[in-house]
């Protein structure tokens, strides 16, 4: 079907496919669900709706058969009920008895997906990041608003009760003004090597795999998990591991739009592979009374601010530094501290011009329980409920921090320091920088402009 077709036929039947929600529900009130992307992201997926009592599992699509085969034997077993299965998504968003779809897709496939799901009427869970590029998340915004879809994007820590907590004690000013946060994304990642390309595997659809990114001779280090560490088809290891702690840095820094400049530093380090994102990587946003660094190390580290120092291994979370003291947060839990105030003093700190040794006036561990389960939870209540308002983690929300990794991404791959206009959406006088703010779709797959 041409898009233009596609798209009036949706805006006919968007309609009636929302007014058929209650009767799609049925007596049990199960949210019908569709798990679009069977990989290792879509194996939780499976394994988590499974588990919710709100939500029933009636489709699984993947373009690879042997991963549809395996999904729906999985559903079947876990649940006791066989899923359909399809090879094409547009036939899942063209299934009546779907009413919502949860797609852990590639980075490049997230706006195309959700755009085609919400004109075809479908509610939303999108995986993180948000979008592919800023272009996309503005694209989303628009086509969840339009059509009245909920649209969540995955990042689940704010679902998560103590980092609503921390967040809310930011906001309070329980460390006084915050004058930095910084997201730490220290991630071992063991070189990818080299390969050759070969042969299209038997039961892969390797068109659409690629989908909107340009076609390329199958190569198994761009699919699979390594997707990510491509510019076609991921965003590195800040658009993936990291726009999690991304996410949670904007979220305590309190600041609601983008920043008014940018600046990454990094590269390729250690490794001599067939990756081309950097694995090391510094981004400091300017917001003018406030900034926001972030760092990338996807080599052998340590801790930093007590994140992972006592535990080894990989150290991810966020600091936040403020006029009174400064905060840890982690999937651990979160710690505040007060440096020691002189009686007498109007608060000032003990030991004026030398550092004091700060007291922890706050530990707050993980309550225990996972974070995909309760995000998607809040997910199935938003369905329910029919407002927006009520995601943790709103289309909205996802694509306002995606676009900082958007911003950090393009600052190193022009190799300076970059000036960005909120107002005209542009980087300032930067022909080469505003070429990464969207991208060369290929056809079919062109995510549109009008949604």
């Amino acid at each position: 079907m041409p898009e233009h077709s596609r798209r009036t036929f949706f805006s006919f039947a968007t309609a009636a496919v929302a007014a058929s929600t209650t009767r799609l529900r049925g007596a049990d009130d199960k949210v019908n669900v569709a798990v679009i992307g069977l990989g290792g992201r879509g194996q939780a997926h499976m394994s988590e709706y499974g588990k919710l009592p709100g939500a029933r599992i009636v489709a699984v699509c993947d373009v690879n058969q042997a991963a549809l085969e395996r999904g729906q034997a999985k559903v079947k077993r876990e649940t006791g009920e066989e899923p359909k299965g399809y090879k094409d998504m547009r036939q899942v968003f063209d299934d009546k008895n779907v009413q919502a779809v949860s797609m852990p897709l590639p980075n490049h496939w997230h706006a195309l997906a959700t755009i085609w799901a919400c004109q075809a009427g479908k509610d939303v869970y999108i995986e993180k990041p948000a979008c592919h590029n800023p272009f996309e998340g503005a694209k989303m915004v628009e086509a969840a608003r339009k059509y009245g879809r909920m649209v969540q994007v995955g990042s689940q820590s704010r679902s998560m009760a103590h980092k609503i907590k921390a967040m809310d004690l930011l906001h309070q000013g329980v460390i006084g003004k915050v004058y930095l946060a910084k997201g730490l994304c220290y991630k071992w990642r063991p070189s990818i090597g080299h390969k050759a390309n070969e042969p299209v595997p038997p039961g892969l659809d390797w068109d659409k795999f690629l989908g909107p990114a340009p076609m390329r001779p199958y190569n198994e280090l761009r699919f699979r998990y390594n997707w990510h560490w491509f510019w076609d088809t991921g965003n590195g290891d800040m658009g993936n591991q990291g726009i999690h702690e991304m996410d949670i840095a904007r979220w305590g820094l309190g600041k609601p739009g983008l920043p008014k400049g940018v600046v990454a530093t990094g590269g390729k380090m250690v490794f001599d592979d067939d990756q081309e994102t950097p694995n090391t990587l510094m981004a400091t946003f300017d917001y003018g009374d406030a900034e926001l660094m972030f760092e990338t190390r996807g080599l052998s580290t340590g801790g930093e601010g007590g994140i992972g120092s006592d535990r080894g291994g990989n150290v991810i979370g966020d600091l936040f530094y403020g006029s009174e003291g400064w905060m840890a947060v982690d999937g651990a839990g979160f710690q505040v501290y007060h440096l020691p105030k002189k009686s007498g003093s109007e608060g000032a700190p003990t030991g004026a011009g030398r550092a004091s040794k700060a007291d922890k006036i706050m530990d707050e561990k993980h309550d225990g329980q996972g974070d995909t389960g309760p995000h998607m939870e809040n997910f199935l209540a938003a369905v329910r409920s029919r407002k927006h308002e009520d995601l943790t983690a709103d289309v909205a929300i996802g694509v306002m921090s995606a676009n900082l990794v958007h911003l950090g991404n393009a600052s190193y791959r022009v190799g300076h320091s970059l000036k960005y206009d909120e107002a005209t959406h542009q980087f300032v006088n930067d022909a080469a920088a505003n070429a990464y703010l969207t991208r060369k779709y290929r056809a079919p797959y062109i995510v549109p402009d009008k949604v």
